[in-house]
């Protein structure tokens, strides 16, 4: 089966980034990075940019600590 759907990176204020089809809107506490291509593209760039996968809260909270 194929994906032809062409879709966009977001992110939210945490730093946690999700995949989603251009033709829908951007939900509330969501921001395009400004990547769209097909679903493995932005996988892939997700993969690139998404190295520490702990909350934004928490790193910095764990910066703070160290």
């Amino acid at each position: 089966m194929q994906d032809d759907i062409d879709y966009q990176v977001l992110v939210n204020d945490e730093g946690q980034y999700s995949l989603w089809p251009v033709a829908n809107e951007v939900p509330a506490g969501w921001r395009a990075d400004g990547f769209r291509g097909g679903k493995q593209e932005c996988m892939d760039h997700v993969d690139e940019v998404w190295t520490d996968m702990r909350p934004l809260s928490l790193q910095r909270r764990m910066a703070a600590e160290s």
